[in-house]
């Protein structure tokens, strides 16, 4: 496995620095217009309760020929029971050495642009940051933001499409159509399993219908009542490249509170 700290690498966090956004959306999803939601719902709900959260990752990404590069991070979270509001997250680059100690503090929304400020530590300043594209690459990856966040119930409408086998397991697969009109996408399909209720598919597609690409979710592990895939892929059928997240354990319930949430706390990581 080969690191690489190159000026493409700079190049894409600050394309992925000037392509963050807030979300906007025009309703909430209507409980109760299609059995899809109730499929949904019951999977958004399954994860409630775990308070806060905190994990290192791995991030590998693979060109089409192979080539591998890496990323180490880590993403704090702090749960927000109010549906119609957004999570609260944290994201911490640590390697390569150029981007070590930039952070991206994100206070997700439902109907409204996403709160997101930037520290650089190479400027040592924070930076509040708005735009409506969410689509852009997160740090060069196969992954845009969009994928990594919006994930809350609401911002989406939902269509049951049927139930399959997915590996040793029953799915019901559902047709999620994204409710903010700037999404990268037109449409997702989602395969849900109905052991834990957890996603362990979903295929994107762009604007012209064509599907673009695919995320799987392996391994997961259970703490306390909640779930965790401890690899994520994304794999990009138009360039046949591919980013894989592995994730270290998740640490459940650490004592974060909102003051671990604060713009203020950004200068002060490391």
């Amino acid at each position: 496995m080969t690191n690489t700290q190159s000026k493409p690498l700079k190049k894409s966090l600050l394309a992925l620095l000037l392509t963050l956004t807030g979300t906007a959306f025009t309703a909430s999803a209507q409980e109760g217009t299609d059995p899809g939601f109730e499929v949904a719902a019951r999977s958004d709900r399954s994860d409630r309760g775990f308070i806060d959260s905190r994990v290192e990752m791995t991030m590998i990404l693979k060109n089409a020929a192979g080539h591998e590069t890496t990323r180490t991070l880590e993403l704090r979270t702090l749960e927000v029971p109010d549906e119609s509001v957004g999570d609260k997250s944290l994201i911490i680059f640590h390697t390569p050495r150029d981007i070590d100690g930039t952070a991206l503090l994100s206070h997700a929304k439902i109907l409204d642009p996403d709160d997101q400020w930037l520290y650089l530590p190479s400027l040592k300043r924070v930076k509040r940051i708005s735009s409506v594209n969410k689509s852009g690459p997160f740090v060069g990856s196969e992954f845009a933001f969009e994928d990594l966040t919006g994930q809350e119930l609401n911002k989406y409408d939902y269509r049951l499409l049927g139930t399959e086998a997915c590996g040793e397991l029953t799915c019901d697969r559902v047709e999620r159509t994204p409710r903010y009109e700037y999404s990268g996408y037109t449409r997702q399909i989602a395969w849900i399993d109905r052991k834990v209720y957890q996603f362990r598919r979903i295929d994107y597609y762009d604007r012209r219908n064509e599907r673009i690409k695919t995320q799987s979710f392996d391994d997961y592990r259970q703490y306390g009542d909640v779930w965790r895939a401890k690899r994520i892929h994304m794999q990009n059928h138009l360039n046949g490249k591919s980013t894989e997240l592995i994730f270290d354990e998740w640490h459940l319930g650490t004592g974060q509170g909102e003051g671990d949430f604060h713009k203020g706390v950004l200068k002060r990581l490391r």
